[in-house]
């Protein structure tokens, strides 16, 4: 079909079959339905008509002889999904020719398509398809018409000159002068260098995440949680909101310093004036009053928060413009530089001169006052640690163009290549104006003349002042709208339940922040000093960036398969640089500054790891888990770890014999239980229950079920992972369970599961079968079971018992009731009790010898109990009347009674069969003088536990394997006869191997 065959306003027949050899054409890049797709809106109403249109070009040509197709309709819209529907039209619209042109797809999946096109299948969000356009336009698939956009930005407006405004500011104008007169060339050579180099290495590392993938509001929040978790990411987060919201205050009082500088009469109050000692000629210094600073700041920050209201539209239209007196005071400082000649434009000007970059070359530290005016009596001491400090916000700002992901056209190329260039701009600008600087002007003039920039500029110093002004409330305006927006971001994560107060919906305007961001700025005004100011600032942006250095390293060094950023100059050396950097930078400044930043910090990330919600946003950490996670489990093999190491890894089975009420996934004391198998908590418990049915129908049941028992165990505050598998049938679902559940040696060794004592009381005729073969199933898997009777009735954390832990230890076990026990009193509830271990022995064996092995055995093994050894008779020696209790013989006559009925059915059966004896479906041999054996041992069990242990907070027995060829009722009577009357009861039953050791 060609393109022209593509009209509208016909209906769509499925192709005829061509006769004999088909021709086929590929489909070209140009073609109108590759167009057409590739430039459609995922939720518009045309996708479907979009990919049948591109699966018809994709078919096979027919031949000439062949009945030409019918034209196909631009603009129909097939009914793919359950809400496509055109308009004024029904739902039941799809026809046989819809379902035709669907089913050319069929085999791929109709609507996995649209979902590749639109984006769907990656982040769950309406994000526009990536287009394709042809000839510089955006075409439309059911108008023709060229597709409107918005505005978006390129490198160099979008990230270049944002990050420019943001670096060239208020410290470059009225304070660098100084600075290289205070430090000398030499030592602002490096110090320029120094953190030029920490804020070029965290533009490396901000371009690597920044290139990894689509980015959201937030910024350098949005990164850093991302990469780090949300406890992280909050807590950095907050602080940089806090360094921008300082740093707003910054540039108004540098707007306002600068303007008090140029018009002295506007001051409100007298000028201090500090008299300048230890140069030739002593000389007042002027610089304008604290008061009128707060004044005149506190006002211009009201004006900049009414402009903000205003939307972020008008400041964006206006922004570019600041730009351009930046440049041309720029320009005109270093045309006056050229220019100056000795003592011309003002005295201590002594032009380029190489004898003053001579004397300028080293240092000279004094003491100044809070205004910064050399004095000899000054408070202010100053050293190249102060000056970073001083210096360091001259280099932030990198993150301006990250900031604005949202409004670029390229992310992947627009922040690497625009925030490097600015970063790389500004340090090669900061390193040549140190040279100039120190060979243009003593260093009294440098020390004193803060305005320097402005007394050299050509050919006016108001050119200066207006560049100043302008550009220091471009980047005031900068601040009040970006940490308002950061603060806005993290509120809406939903992360801190305090923050609810700031959340605002997609579009708005994030008013409430605003005013806290301009409550903070005003408070910081009020202080009025700039040097003060400065080091605050300068710890959150190195905190900042040290979270994103940080972020990059964890993800370069784990190198998950989803780390693939597009910018592939990058590496963890390069990144820990970095970050090394900056936390080095923060303790030259100030280590009682770092100090506190850091615990402020700690102090938000603990807040936020009790407060806040959980959210995995799949951050580096629990990549690094994983990995660890598998290294590990490498680490441990697949060989049996050694007792020293051995820990209960229980199988929860939660699958109750009954009925549960509603939305109760799985029995309340079954957790508690689980705890108490753990020492202090540590270890883990796997809950798994099982959902009767058709997999691929009971799928979506079983993971509403899963979500409902994690849910379960986390109220519960139990360590463990919650499991639902699909089976035809319960015994079916265990017997899966019990050969796959698990990993390596991480596989679960115990399970444990309630005893149904409701089976014969509710006639579940099914579940002695059932019962019978999970036992069998983990003995023929090596899995250790304890079977809990009386769960009803088990006590929880705060229940505290008294009493003893009794132990009939009959059979060995590898020493796993020994240690269940042990677990038992690390418990709260158990703590107070005491154990002992009762040895069943035969009536002629050895009883004080026995007890003895038994103490060197216990006492070997760290625990501490009292050995009591019971004789009992042996099984075909009639049991004497009165000598056991008359409910448990009432029991024994009763369970005499049900086996003799169930032998003779069965005994019928077979003779009505003319087959063997038959039970649960295959054939078995009964030996009724082993029965009525079993029932005696049983019956004997019972006694001696009621005799010594009916005042026990539990008791644990060793738990008997089902005989061979005996029919499973038969079994489940042995077990109620052993259970009867004891209310709190575990059946131990260990493994092949043992989980206690003797040796050190």
């Amino acid at each position: 079909m060609d393109n022209g065959d593509i009209e509208s306003g016909a209906d769509v027949d499925e192709l005829p079959p061509p006769q004999g050899r088909r021709k086929y054409r590929p489909v070209g890049a140009h073609d109108r339905a590759v167009l057409e797709m590739s430039s459609m809106d995922p939720g518009s109403s045309s996708s479907s008509s979009a990919a049948s249109a591109a699966s018809a070009a994709a078919l096979p040509r027919p031949r000439r002889d062949a009945p030409p197709p019918r034209n196909i309709k631009v603009g129909q819209r097939a009914n793919v999904g359950p809400d496509a529907k055109e308009e004024g039209s029904s739902p039941r619209r799809a026809d046989v020719n819809d379902s035709q042109n669907e089913s050319k797809l069929e085999l791929f999946g109709f609507d996995s398509l649209v979902n590749i096109l639109g984006l769907k299948s990656m982040t769950g969000e309406q994000i526009p398809a990536p287009s394709s356009p042809r000839d510089g336009e955006d075409v439309s698939i059911t108008l023709g018409h060229r597709k409107t956009s918005d505005l978006k930005l390129g490198t160099l407006m979008g990230v270049f000159v944002p990050c420019l405004q943001n670096i060239l500011g208020i410290i470059y104008y009225i304070r660098f002068s100084w600075i290289v007169g205070m430090g000398g060339i030499a030592e602002s050579l490096l110090l320029v260098f120094f953190c030029g180099l920490c804020t070029f290495l965290t533009s490396i590392s901000l371009s690597a995440i920044a290139t990894n993938g689509a980015m959201k509001g937030g910024g350098p929040y949005y990164l850093i949680g991302r990469a780090l978790g949300p406890e992280v990411g909050v807590s950095i987060g907050l602080c940089f909101f806090l360094g921008n919201a300082v740093a707003g205050s910054l540039y108004v009082l540098g707007a306002v310093e600068t303007f008090l500088k140029a018009v002295p009469a506007a001051g409100i109050f007298s000028e201090t004036i500090t008299k300048l000692n230890g140069t030739e000629v002593a000389q007042p210094i002027q610089s304008p009053s604290s008061h009128d600073l707060q004044i005149y700041g506190i006002v211009v920050t009201i004006v900049l928060c009414f402009i903000v209201f205003g939307g972020v539209k008008m400041i964006n239209r206006v922004a570019p413009a600041f730009l351009i007196p930046v440049l041309l005071s720029i320009f005109c400082i270093f045309v006056g530089i050229f220019l100056a000649k000795k003592n011309d434009p003002a005295e201590g000007i002594t032009g380029l001169s190489s004898s003053t970059f001579r004397d300028n070359w080293g240092p000279k530290y004094q003491n100044t006052n809070n205004a910064g005016i050399p004095d000899s009596e000054g408070k202010v001491e100053w050293s190249f640690n102060a000056l970073v400090g001083l210096f360091f916000p001259a280099v932030t700002g990198i993150m301006a163009g990250s900031n604005r992901s949202a409004s670029l056209k390229d992310t992947q190329r627009s922040i690497p290549v625009g925030t490097l260039a600015a970063t790389l701009t500004t340090t090669a600008l900061y390193l040549i104006s140190v040279l100039t600087f120190g060979a243009v002007a003593n260093r009294d003039k440098l020390l004193t003349d803060r305005l320097l920039t402005a007394t050299i500029a050509w050919p006016l110093p108001a050119i200066v002042y207006i560049g100043i002004i302008l550009s220091t409330l471009g980047a005031a305006l900068q601040s009040l709208t970006g940490a308002p927006r950061l603060l806005a971001a993290i509120a809406n994560d939903d992360i801190l339940p305090i923050l609810n107060y700031f959340k605002v919906a997609e579009g708005n305007e994030p008013h409430i922040a605003t005013l806290f961001t301009a409550f903070l700025c005003i408070g910081c005004v009020i202080i009025g000093n700039l040097d003060l100011i400065t080091p605050t600032i300068t710890m959150f942006f190195l905190l900042c960036y040290a979270g994103v250095n940080l972020s990059c390293f964890l993800l370069d060094l784990l190198d998950a398969p989803s780390w693939r950023p597009r910018w592939k100059f990058h590496h963890w050396s390069l990144s820990l640089l970095g970050a090394s950097l900056c936390i080095v930078i923060m303790f030259l400044i100030s280590w009682s500054f770092t100090v506190i930043s850091l615990a402020l910090a700690s102090l938000i990330y603990y807040y936020v790891s009790i407060k806040g919600k959980a959210g995995d946003w799949g951050d580096g950490f629990k990549s690094a888990y994983f990995q660890l996670a598998l290294r590990s489990l490498r680490s441990l093999g697949a060989s049996q770890v050694h007792p020293k190491n051995w820990y209960p890894i229980p199988l929860i089975f939660c699958r109750p014999w009954g009925k549960l009420p509603e939305n109760v996934p799985c029995h309340p004391k079954l957790a508690d239980f689980a705890n108490c198998m753990k020492k202090k908590g540590r270890g883990m418990s796997i809950f798994v229950s099982i959902l009767d049915g058709d997999y691929h129908e009971c799928a979506e049941d079983a993971k509403a079920a899963c979500k409902q028992l994690d849910t379960y165990i986390d109220y519960k505050n139990c360590e463990g992972v919650a499991e639902i598998v699909v089976a035809p049938s319960m015994s079916e679902g265990f017997r899966g369970i019990v050969q796959t559940m698990g990993l390596g040696n991480l596989k679960p060794n115990i399970v444990v599961m309630r005893y149904p004592e409701i089976w014969r009381r509710e006639n579940l005729t099914e579940i002695p079968a059932t019962f019978v073969g999970i036992i069998n199933d983990c003995i023929v898997a090596n899995k250790a079971v304890v079977i809990v009777k009386g769960l009803d009735e088990w006590p929880n954390e705060y229940q505290r018992q008294y009493g003893t832990i009794d132990l009939y230890w009959i059979v060995k076990d590898g020493g796993l009731m020994l240690l269940l026990s042990q677990l038992l009193l690390t418990k709260e509830s158990f703590e107070s009790c005491k154990i002992q271990v009762f040895c069943i022995a035969e009536e002629d064996s050895d009883a004080e010898g026995l007890k003895a092995d038994v103490k060197k055995f216990l006492y070997d093994l760290r625990m501490q109990a009292e050995v009591i050894v019971v004789s009992m008779k042996s099984w075909d020696l009639k049991v004497e009347g009165g000598s056991q209790n008359d409910d448990s013989l009432e029991a024994f006559t009763a369970a005499q009674g049900r086996i003799t009925d169930y032998l003779n059915e069965m005994k019928e059966a077979a003779q009505r069969d003319g087959t063997s004896l038959m039970a649960d479906g295959k054939p078995v041999v009964v030996n009724e003088q082993q029965v009525e054996k079993f029932l005696y041992t049983t019956l004997k069990l019972n006694s001696t536990i009621l005799r010594y242990s009916r005042m026990a907070a539990v008791v644990l027995v060793s738990l008997p394997a089902p005989p061979l060829n005996h029919p499973a009722y038969f079994y489940m009577e042995y077990m109620d006869l052993l259970v009867e009357n004891v209310p709190r009861l575990l059946m131990v039953r260990g493994y092949r191997r043992d989980v206690v050791t003797l040796f050190t």
